[in-house]
């Protein structure tokens, strides 16, 4: 009878660790490039925050996962996750169909569009192509640089990180950046050293959705990722955040 009741007692312990372990939130590692304001940046603390933290702890806590963050420069944070160094990106990533074709990605969470960002004292440039036989900077490896290829004539210098873009254009070696809207109005329009010196020109010139990037064939991590992204959206938290990071 003893031994009966030890081995009732096992199993049951057995069976409480193992409802504990599913009960468990996923821990997952998360790469993002904490350069590119308001969506990810380092706060005085040198902590990362932002509107794309923010949505992703939401939908974390949603989809019962645990987010572990890791900042990681934007010219080898592809890379890092073909090695297997995280388990998803969270950067402002556009869906590209050419993107598609490496990885996985989750539904998109927010639209936005490429923008040009001059200096006020230019009145006439509304579009990338008025800037031909001039300098334009842009974030290596982005839509914005893909976008300012396009345009024939236009000289473009591309950046490791978009302030460094702002820096330059403010001392007069470039005369234009092209980067994603809300990123344009948080150096332009909110930013103290800058707001009296640039503008945002013209109308946003791509509608492009951002996406959650995983490792190509991890299915079950996007299905969770957009499990939680759904009922986010459901409870309107991304507008609440709209108003906190991007208005």
């Amino acid at each position: 009878m003893k031994v009966l009741r030890t081995v009732a007692a096992t199993l049951a312990l057995l069976a409480t660790m193992s409802l504990t372990a599913l009960a468990a939130p996923k821990s997952i590692k998360v790469a993002t490039d904490a350069t590119w304001p308001p969506m990810e940046m380092l706060d005085a603390n040198k902590k990362i925050v932002g509107f794309e933290i923010d949505f992703m702890n939401a939908v974390a806590a949603e989809a019962g996962l645990k987010v572990e963050y890791k900042n990681t420069a934007w010219d080898g944070i592809f890379a890092g996750l073909e090695a297997g160094q995280y388990d998803a990106i969270l950067s402002s990533v556009t869906i590209t169909d050419e993107r598609k074709k490496k990885y996985d990605f989750s539904d998109p969470y927010i639209q936005i569009g490429q923008i040009l960002v001059v200096p006020k004292t230019d009145k006439t440039s509304k579009k990338i192509s008025d800037l031909k036989g001039k300098k334009v900077g842009a974030q290596i490896g982005t839509t914005g640089a893909f976008e300012v290829k396009k345009n024939a004539g236009v000289e473009m210098k591309t950046y490791d990180e978009i302030g460094l873009a702002f820096e330059d254009m403010a001392a007069g070696r470039i005369v234009g950046v092209v980067c994603d809207e809300p990123t344009a109005a948080h150096f332009a329009l909110q930013k103290k050293e800058y707001k009296e010196k640039f503008k945002i020109t013209g109308d946003a010139f791509t509608h492009e959705g951002y996406g959650i990037t995983v490792k190509k064939g991890n299915k079950a991590l996007v299905d969770q990722l957009n499990k939680g992204i759904k009922a986010v959206k459901a409870k309107k938290i991304d507008e609440k955040l709209r108003v906190k990071w991007l208005r």
